[in-house]
């Protein structure tokens, strides 16, 4: 069982760098993607480093982003909504008396929906279109750390109520991450390897928190995502390179800002969608 959300704070003090050996050298990427520390020297018994950035790119990043904030509520006229089912009479009855209508399984039902949100938005082509990244397993994942923070970070906004639902979506996060483990072939060592993404969740949750601190310096967080999402070695990279880092810095403080003008309502049921991503031509 891994430990709960709320366990955060004690979790991430103690996590120190990430280093790969014995059976886990074939998942060397994750120990390279630690959110704050520079990963060490490729070694003659490492697999090489596959870039995963590449040079060009296919939309012009500089003029994305760049407008206000808004609410991410979708239209109760849409047909994107999934609202609550509205049964009546002996069938509402009947799913009362077996709790469907309880608080936890309708935050279970809410959390799914939330989940399913998530994923949309970073199983989509668009987003690794605009910020030209390959679709490779480090990559989603690191993705789908980064939206999964975007959102419990929302939940929190509304106190406890908040955080137990963010329990919940966490939870069907780490199911939907042991599938796709599962999924890319790993049979052997699952616990050990699931044990390793939740240390760089961890990880990079902190990172992101901190990048977003008053005191931070002002590219803390383009630097943050440039180490968990484009970088294959955990440096710093030059200045063409940043451009894409950059663009999703001001997409990621976007998103931040609209899921706070998002009312509460949506957010709890789901009824939200992050911005959509387009790949316009340069």
């Amino acid at each position: 069982m891994l430990p709960r959300l709320g366990r955060l704070v004690t979790q991430t003090s103690k996590l120190r760098s990430l280093t790969t050996n014995g059976p886990m050298k074939n998942l060397s990427f994750f120990s390279r993607y630690g959110y704050a520390t520079v990963a060490p020297a490729e070694t003659a018994s490492d697999p090489p480093l596959h870039k995963d950035f590449p040079r060009k790119s296919l939309v012009n990043l500089d003029k994305m982003f760049l407008s206000k904030p808004c609410s991410l509520a979708i239209p109760k006229d849409s047909p994107l909504r999934i609202d609550e089912p509205d049964y009546v009479g002996i069938r509402r009855f009947i799913l009362k008396m077996m709790m469907f209508y309880s608080k936890q399984s309708m935050s279970i039902r809410g959390a799914n929906v939330i989940y399913k949100r998530i994923i949309a938005q970073v199983d989509k082509p668009a987003i690794y279109d605009v910020f030209n990244l390959e679709k490779t397993f480090k990559i989603t994942f690191s993705l789908l750390v980064l939206h999964m923070w975007l959102v419990l970070r929302r939940l929190k906004e509304d106190g406890q109520e908040g955080v137990d639902l963010g329990q919940y979506v966490y939870e069907i996060y780490n199911h939907d991450v042991e599938l796709r483990v599962s999924k890319a072939g790993v049979n052997l060592l699952l616990a050990k390897w699931m044990k390793e993404l939740e240390r760089i969740f961890y990880g990079n949750v902190v990172a992101y928190d901190a990048a977003l601190l008053p005191e931070a310096k002002p590219n803390e967080l383009q630097i943050k995502l440039w180490r968990n999402v484009f970088s294959d070695d955990g440096t710093t990279p030059d200045n063409t390179d940043l451009k894409a880092a950059q663009a999703m810095a001001r997409y990621v403080r976007r998103e931040l800002g609209s899921l706070s003008l998002t009312d509460k309502e949506s957010i709890f049921s789901g009824n939200f969608s992050f911005t959509p991503l387009e790949s316009k031509p340069l």
